[in-house]
Formats: structure tokens, C-alpha cells, sequence
């Protein structure tokens, strides 16, 4: 059986990606295992979907003054060693990386064994994980078009972003019968990932009212975020988080509004939702979301509002273009070759191990 090595942790847009890839995998004739940190997330969410899991020593490189700089190294060469001594072992045919400062190790310990060696970079512009990767890769994938000018134009591969097979399989009637709206009303999905979106929320139900005129209204708003006074209004549904039934919940959606992660906006692709992008503000981040959207705007695959513009106004004119003219971001997206990104990826790994 050809053997597959997973790697990437820190967050758990460097885990759900290669966990997308698992199904495939094994259907392709696979068998995995996965190598991350001691205790991060991965670890979790690895063991959780039955994955043989082994930890290793993990420090981060930073660009600033740190005291854990003078540490740190120390435990990416024991990361280093113990990594190489996993992959002596269990000599898998392949590597794929998703990313994070613990995947590093890896990907150099498999270029020293001759392993070769696809990575994955979520963002515009790669981070400095996948910099430090980029060498002992024989494939990079990307999630945006415009992250190929970043990247070796011999192994620079699009694909988007591998996504969970089980968010396609969503049911409009389902989702229906648990948020308790109607089939002959619209439905508007607000989400803002697992912490909700504070300034979002409050743009929205300012004008509540108003967008429930025309649109049913299921509000993903983030733990403590539920806004009480608002529990018993009609047609306006509110949720801190939704696990296994979001995929219900987006089957039934017509049109989304949503923060611009790498992640989410892939998976809004995949599952072919007309969106409005509010990316995070420069302020609050590094700017990657702002990026994110205006690649996917600039595609026609989704609107993009940045926060500065974030006016109750200017906020119910894009919602009401947004549903007007679902169709032409639909037939966009249709159109797209990054919405078969597990398939693409999967594919490549074959190729490597059959040296095709």
C-alpha cells in the first residue's frame, strides 16, 4: 500500500485541509499518518478522525524581537531530528504539507530522505513556513491566482483549497426544518467563523427590520454573541456556532455574508454560494483577508465590502445587489477550476509516488 505523510498545525485551517484530503486517500489506495506538535490543535482534531498521530518538537521563526528566539531554535533541530528519525521509519512514498512552523521540520527531513514533497499555501502571498519549504517541494499549491507570481514557476500548482466532502452533502430541507423558516422566503447565512464578528453582527441588526422584508435571516454570530432581545423575532434565526448541521444550513442558503479567510471563502466556492466579503481591516490583521476578497471580487465569484464602508445603508444596497445578480456569481464559480481541489491534490500525490 502506498503510505502518505500529513503534516501542518498550529490552527485549524493547517488540520481540516488535510483532513478534506483523507477519504480520497484511501479510496486512491493510501494508507496516512500524521506528524504535528506535541499539543496543538492538530493533536485533537488528528486523533479525533482516527489518524495515527506522532508529536514532535515544534518552535516558531519570527520576524520580531522574541525572547523565545533564543529557544525556539533550539527546538525546531530537535523537531528536525525527530521528524527524520519518524520518516526513516515509516518511509512514506509521499509528503503533504498544509502549513505552520511545525510542518518545517518535516518537509526538510523529507527532502534529506529523498521523500517527495507536495505543500500547501492558504494565503496571497506565502508565509514563512512555506518560504522556508519551498526548496524541498516538488509541487506548491495555492489558493489564488495570484499567488503564482510568488512562487517557482516549474512547481507552482492551482488548485483552492482542499475541502471537507461532507459540507457538499448539505440538505436545503433539513436546514429548513432546523432553523423552522420557510421554503418561499430567501434565506441570508451570516457568518463570521467560530468567534463570530462583532462588527458584522451589529451592522446587520441595525437593519433587521428591513432586510426582513425581503430575506429570511439565519445569523451565525459567534459565542457570546446572541443577542437576547431579538430570540423571538420572526423569520431571524441566531446561533452561536452550528457544528455537523451547517452543512444543512448552507444548502439552504441563498445568498452569504462572511469574514474572507482562506478557508471559508474556498469553501463558499466549492459549495457555489453568491457571498459578500467584509474582510478583516488592515488594522486588526495582517491584511491577508482584504487580499483574499479582492482576488475572489476581482474572479466574480463573490461582492467585497470593506469595513471602513460598513454604513446601514451602504450594507442593504449590496445585500439586495448581491441576491439580484446571484446567477452571474453562480455561473462564475461553476466555471472555476479551484473548486476540485482534493481531487487536484490527490492526483499530484499519485503522480509523485508512480513517478508520473
Amino acid at each position: 500500500m502506498k503510505k502518505v505523510l500529513l503534516t501542518g498545525g498550529g490552527t485549524a485551517g493547517h488540520v481540516t485541509p488535510n483532513l478534506a484530503l483523507v477519504p480520497k486517500l484511501k479510496e486512491a489506495g493510501f494508507s496516512i499518518s500524521y506528524v504535528g506538535s506535541y499539543q496543538g490543535i492538530e493533536k485533537e482534531l488528528v486523533e479525533k478522525a482516527g489518524i495515527p498521530y506522532q508529536g514532535i518538537s515544534s518552535g516558531k521563526l519570527r520576524r520580531y524581537f522574541d525572547i523565545k528566539n533564543f529557544t525556539d531554535p533550539f527546538r525546531v533541530i530537535k523537531g528536525f531530528s525527530e521528524a527524520s528519525a519518524l520518516i526513516k521509519k515509516q518511509r512514506p512514498d509521499a509528503v503533504f504539507s498544509k502549513g505552520g512552523f511545525v510542518a518545517v521540520p518535516v518537509v526538510l527531513a523529507a527532502k534529506k530522505h529523498k521523500i517527495p514533497v507536495i505543500i500547501h499555501e492558504s494565503d496571497m502571498t506565502p508565509g514563512l513556513a512555506n518560504k522556508l519549504c519551498m526548496k524541498a517541494a516538488s509541487k506548491i499549491c495555492c489558493n489564488f491566482p495570484e499567488t503564482l507570481q510568488y512562487l517557482p514557476k516549474d512547481k507552482a500548482v492551482l488548485t483552492g483549497c482542499p475541502i471537507r466532502a461532507e459540507l457538499l452533502s448539505g440538505n436545503r430541507l433539513a436546514g429548513l426544518r432546523l432553523s423552522g423558516l420557510s421554503p418561499d422566503k430567501p434565506v441570508l447565512l451570516i457568518i463570521g467563523g467560530s468567534l463570530g464578528s462583532v462588527k458584522v453582527n451589529t451592522a446587520v441588526r441595525q437593519i433587521l427590520p428591513r432586510l426582513l422584508k425581503d430575506f429570511q435571516i439565519v445569523h451565525l454570530c459567534g459565542r457570546g454573541n446572541l443577542d437576547e432581545s431579538l430570540k423571538n423575532t420572526a423569520g431571524y434565526v441566531q446561533y452561536e456556532y452550528v457544528g455537523e448541521p451547517l452543512k444543512d444550513l448552507f444548502a439552504m442558503a441563498d445568498i452569504v455574508i462572511s469574514r474572507a479567510g482562506a478557508n471559508a471563502i474556498c469553501e463558499l466556492l466549492a459549495l457555489k454560494k453568491p457571498a459578500l466579503l467584509i474582510p478583516l481591516s488592515a488594522q486588526a490583521s495582517r491584511g491577508d483577508q482584504i487580499l483574499n476578497a479582492k482576488s475572489f471580487a476581482k474572479q466574480g465569484f463573490a461582492k467585497l465590502m470593506e469595513e471602513e464602508e460598513l454604513t446601514d445603508e451602504r450594507l442593504l444596497e449590496q445585500i439586495k445587489e448581491l441576491y439580484s445578480n446571484r446567477a452571474s456569481y453562480i455561473e462564475a464559480m461553476e466555471k472555476s477550476r479551484q473548486s476540485s481541489a482534493v481531487d487536484m491534490i490527490v492526483d499530484l500525490l499519485t503522480g509523485l509516488v508512480s513517478g508520473s
